[in-house]
């Protein structure tokens, strides 16, 4: 079961929304088949595991490993329960049940009813920690949000507007490299208008290899300037507001009404988002934080003081682990009701 929880997380983002799956075949305690969900609308994990084994006619003897219930509806491939049940597996050991409504022990009753020995809950805790954003999905009804910011030493976000002259970066080259690793994990990426205004931030993840998150801005009154890179670059971004809806290109304005914090994580959830990393602003964390609409946070603390300017979110939760990057200072929150 490791070995299909190392596998499925090769997938990483490329399998959202679907969860990442791994998938082990064991025949008389040798490995004979492995594989795992690569990417959304491509074969599940137990499929590719059935491919890789060479003599179909062992798998009758064999036990399948898989860290998620096999699936028991017609989505974009077909249920892989049924798969198994043709093979006539022996024995399937699932880490976990699956909580998506469509399958959530229908996968199960599927096997066991076809006389199939069926185990679940093996290292549970691992399986359900590698979809997290998945179970928070299905379970919450809205995306998993990590929340990320860097402020001074003196806890601002940045300086006051009188004092800028230049994009004044509060943390090195490796926290900003961690960051685009972050990125690169979610689904989405989403920020208020000014930090666009302020920084023409152009939210990738140029620094490392990956996949771009989907961009997502809140401006309720569409006073982003125009030009800024998110707009121009040509790469998908919607903007979230309170005039409009409607597309051009790669460009999407979405209204919404009213337009708060539980409008948009509804949204964010009917249109399949998994997962969104929030950078900024200050306002658009604190009414997260203060509506406990967060899983995790990532504050990192630079070496400078700023002296004035905007203030850095308040959070009353109390830190997993702190750690030291370069000059920076990474302090990492769990949100204890998240319940996963």
């Amino acid at each position: 079961m490791q070995r299909a929880v190392d596998l499925a997380k090769l997938a990483g983002v490329n399998a959202a929304p679907n969860p990442m799956v791994g998938a082990v075949i064991v025949w008389k305690d040798n490995i004979i088949g492995e594989g795992y969900h690569q990417k959304f609308g491509e074969a599940h994990a137990e499929v590719n595991a059935v491919n890789a084994v060479q003599d179909k006619s062992l798998l009758a003897e064999s036990t399948i490993y898989v860290t998620l219930e096999p699936c028991a509806h017609y989505g974009k491939t077909p249920p892989c329960a049924d798969l198994l049940v043709t093979h006539q597996f022996k024995r399937v050991v699932i880490g976990t049940q699956d909580p998506f409504a469509k399958v959530n022990g229908a996968g199960i009753n599927r096997l066991k009813e076809a006389g199939i020995q069926v185990d679940t809950g093996v290292l549970e805790k691992e399986c359900k920690e590698l979809n997290k954003r998945f179970f928070t999905f299905h379970e919450k009804k809205r995306p998993y949000i990590v929340l990320k910011w860097a402020e001074s030493r003196d806890g601002f976000l940045d300086q006051e507007e009188t004092d800028l002259h230049e994009i004044v970066w509060i943390t090195g080259t490796l926290s900003k490299i961690l960051t685009h690793t972050q990125r690169s994990q979610e689904s989405a990426i989403m920020v208020g208008w000014k930090t666009i205004a302020a920084d023409n931030a152009t939210l990738t993840v140029r620094e490392v290899d990956g996949k771009n998150p989907l961009r997502f801005i809140i401006d309720p009154q569409l006073k982003s300037p125009k030009d800024s890179t998110v707009f121009t670059d040509g790469l998908p971004t919607v903007v979230l507001n309170d005039l409009k809806s409607e597309q051009k290109g790669a460009l999407t304005h979405v209204q919404l009404s009213p337009l708060n914090v539980y409008s948009i994580c509804d949204y964010l959830h009917q249109t399949n988002i998994l997962s969104v990393y929030v950078e900024g602003g200050s306002l658009t964390h604190q009414h997260l934080i203060d509506a406990n609409l967060w899983d995790e946070i990532y504050r990192f603390i630079g070496p400078n003081n700023f002296n004035k300017g905007t203030k850095a979110p308040s959070i009353q939760a109390t830190p997993i682990n702190q750690r030291t990057i370069e000059q920076d200072e990474l302090i990492h929150y769990i949100n204890p009701s998240n319940g996963i």
